[in-house]
């Protein structure tokens, strides 16, 4: 353990007894938005991120430790563990590294190899390779052997190359040099399969095309994987450049493997044979192997890359500004089918709903507006929230309109995001808070809530239906899950939860609550009224002094009998408070919250001792200055352009106000009213280098864009935030760097150090 904290320590570039605590705090039990919050002095102040990459990086080690004990076990049990072997093992820094040099030892079924060893082939395997002046011819005629079907000097030379091959292909040395020669010098080769070019017309890009294994963006590993697992794309690891450029050339990795085991052309009997091997121990055994390997890294790598994008998406997401606990009118838009309207009051409780038809092909625009000025005035409606799907910018219309008919109400119209609402409407969750609503309009519920305040509502949704990812569905799920989950995790305590107000869902969220645990909680409130104070909590069924100590100071309590319950002071921390209190001569915590003026007299120094270090006091003074402060942004508005409703509507150069939606690792998808969202790339995004997008922007942001480019055929949008583009609208053919096949030329003869061996193995190949 203390080696793992160690390594862990030098990565995050962190003190290691800061890795040991947290460590201590997790194995305990704690959260991490608990340790973050509540343990500083503990961990020297490590905050939720670097908390997260503990957790997970812990889990990887732990399960590298697990791996080496059962190797070495194994081998042990095998009776071939030498002292340097063992070493190599306890040195491995890597699941590959170890998996290599388990190699020779691992089980496996009965191979070629091992039949010709039984055969008695090895002794003239050894020979031929030992001492090359030796003749195969010769040497295998010595071999032949009735039972176990050696009959020619070729069964006997095929199964000696089947032992040297396997033996070749389990050298972990070798491996290593080969990976480490592949990561910096191979690409990736990219064909269309034949017959599929016009199915897979979406992978165009990548009919032809090759790019350096160790540098391809996230994004296009995904695509390019994609591509293969739809049948559009075959993909082939190409040692390097040379070789896509002359397919003819010898491949270096060749020249490497002769070398490593001192296999030299010097025209002697046995060397065109030992160059044979060579290349079967490439091509039949290790190229594979090593693709294999490399592949997966690199999509171990973009995927790591999509689900770091869409937990960054999806947290800016949730900690969006709330409009505010508002009565709030929810418009799901719609044609035929109609719109469906519902007013939430300020606590998200439905009030009543109604179907309006204003669109083709009922055109009840007239009738439909009265509906709603009706329906407004009675409940004294603030907000109205208009979901961004089909029909939205029609409803939009609809909506200004009213607002003109019924100015006395002082109604705000906002378009939001409807992404979810729909998974939301068929949840069991849904068909729990509103069993008597028909499914149609609890999408509008939703609508409305996440317009008063995003987290609670979207925490009910699965975060992958929320439609901020990069190639979610082509990542690993189990990852995804975890990530998303820590980071739903992190932003509702962060925000805190009303303890009286929150639903199963959002409680679930909470440091330390569990699902039973959440719906304890709810059952509770159900049957003896709402929480008065946070000590209450113990009376749930359940609830334990670990998980009060975890969950406590996120809850909020809102005029209970204890002011400090709706701060995010810890109960914990409650006698330190009413130290300061008596020090200021203040009679209750009331007079305290919020007292800038006594507060700002307050000397930090003075409160810490054994229990409470600086950064706890600190934390503290801060939250009395300002109980229950939010760290969300303030809410602003979109402001969509009148009479831009379609693409046919969009010009070059054309300026108007959009929303990001998603950030990627090319750029930001922009929703700027016409139904397609658009695409500001990387390059596009401002008058200086960018490295990723989400240094600059983040999903939520209202930001102006100018039109550069609309294919109303594939419904893509280009856009810029530079300004007007010279020459925008025109159609160019896309330039790539390296990604045009070109044909075989004639190329000098290798000069590399590996070159005198590859060129006379390509002789004798073709001789062969």
């Amino acid at each position: 353990m203390l080696q793992i904290n160690q390594q862990i320590a030098n990565e995050l570039k962190v003190a290691v007894k800061q890795i040991d605590a947290a460590v201590n705090l997790l194995n305990e039990g704690s959260t991490v938005p608990f340790i973050a919050r509540y343990r500083k002095e503990v961990t020297g102040a490590l905050d939720d991120a670097q908390l997260r990459d503990i957790e997970q990086r812990l889990g990887y080690l732990r399960e590298l430790e697990d791996r080496r004990g059962a190797i070495l076990k194994s081998i042990e049990e095998q009776e071939k563990l030498t002292p340097e072997l063992a070493k190599s093992i306890k040195s491995a820094e890597t699941k590959s590294e170890l998996e290599d040099l388990y190699l020779p030892y691992k089980p496996k079924r009965r191979t070629k190899a091992q039949i010709a060893k039984e055969a008695g082939l090895e002794p003239l395997a050894l020979a031929l390779w030992q001492d090359p002046s030796l003749d195969p011819e010769v040497e295998s005629a010595k071999y032949h052997n009735e039972e176990h079907k050696i009959l020619t000097n070729k069964d006997a030379l095929d199964g000696a190359k089947q032992i040297l091959m396997e033996q070749f292909a389990e050298n972990a040395e070798l491996i290593k040099n080969l990976r480490d020669y592949l990561w910096s010098n191979a690409y990736l080769k990219a064909s269309v399969m034949p017959g599929k070019e016009k199915e897979g017309i979406k992978f165009s890009d990548y009919f032809e095309h090759h790019e350096a294994i160790r540098s391809i963006p996230s994004h296009r590993t995904l695509a390019l994987l994609r591509g293969r697992n739809e049948t559009i794309l075959s993909l082939q690891m190409v040692s390097n450049l040379a070789l896509i450029k002359d397919e003819s050339a010898t491949d270096p990795c060749l020249g490497t493997i002769a070398e490593h085991f001192d296999i030299r052309d010097q025209k002697r009997p046995a060397d065109a044979w030992l160059q044979q091997v060579v290349l079967w121990t490439w091509k039949i055994k290790l190229h594979l192997y090593l693709e294999t390997e490399l592949m997966s890294k690199i999509r171990e790598q973009a995927e790591a890359e999509a689900i770091r994008i869409f937990a960054k998406n999806l947290s800016d997401l949730l900690m969006a500004a709330p409009a505010g606990a508002k009565v709030t009118m929810g418009i799901d838009p719609g044609l035929r089918t109609g719109c469906k309207a519902v007013i939430v009051d300020e606590t998200g409780k439905l009030l009543a709903h109604s179907t309006i038809f204003p669109h083709a092909p009922q055109k009840q625009w007239d009738q439909s507006l009265r509906k709603l000025q009706t329906m407004c005035e009675m409940h004294k409606v603030e907000l109205i929230s208009i979901g961004n799907g089909t029909a939205s910018r029609e409803t939009d219309k609809l909506v200004a309109e009213l607002l003109k008919l019924s100015p006395e109400l002082k109604m705000q119209k906002i378009m939001v995001s409807e992404a979810g609402a729909s998974v939301y409407s068929a949840s069991a969750l849904a068909s729990q808070e509103f069993p008597d609503l028909d499914v149609s309009y609890r999408g509008s519920v939703s609508i409305a809530r996440r317009l008063q305040d995003p987290l609670p509502e979207l925490v009910k949704i699965d975060p992958k239906s929320i439609g901020v990812g990069q190639y979610q569905h082509d990542v690993s799920q189990s990852q995804l899950a975890r990530s998303l989950d820590g980071v739903v995790e992190d932003c509702v305590n962060a925000v805190g939860v009303d303890l009286n107000m929150a639903s199963v869902p959002l409680l679930t969220r909470v440091s330390g609550l569990s699902k039973t645990l959440a719906q304890n909680i709810v059952n509770w409130r159900n049957q003896n009224g709402r929480f008065d104070s946070r000590r209450q909590l113990l009376e749930v069924e359940r609830m334990g002094p670990k998980t009060y100590e975890q969950a406590a100071g996120f809850l909020r309590i809102t005029n209970g009998a204890n002011a400090l319950d709706a701060s995010a002071v810890h109960p914990e921390s409650y006698p330190l408070v009413e130290k300061i209190m008596q020090d200021l001569a203040l009679k209750d915590f009331a007079q305290l919250l919020g007292n800038n003026d006594k507060l700002k007299a307050v000397n930090a120094d003075n409160y810490i001792d054994e229990q409470y270090g600086l950064h706890t006091v600190n934390d503290i003074l801060k939250e009395l200055d300002k109980p229950g402060r939010d760290p969300r942004p303030e809410f602003k508005m979109v402001r969509y352009k009148d009479g831009v409703e379609t693409l046919n509507d969009l010009k070059p150069n054309m300026e108007l106000e959009g929303v990001i939606t998603n950030v990627t690792a090319f750029g930001a998808f922009v929703d700027i009213g016409v139904h397609q969202d658009g695409l500001v790339h990387l390059s596009n995004m401002a008058n200086q280098f960018i490295k990723d997008p989400a240094d600059y922007v983040k999903a939520g942001d209202i930001v102006r864009v100018w039109v550069i480019d609309v294919d109303i055929q594939r419904k893509r949008i280009g856009l810029s935030m530079t300004g007007p583009q010279a020459g925008a609208g025109k159609t160019e053919a896309p330039t790539r760097n390296h990604q045009t096949r070109q044909k075989p030329k004639n190329t000098k003869r290798q000069s590399s150090p590996q070159g005198a061996f590859a060129n006379a193995l390509a002789d004798a190949l073709k001789k062969n």
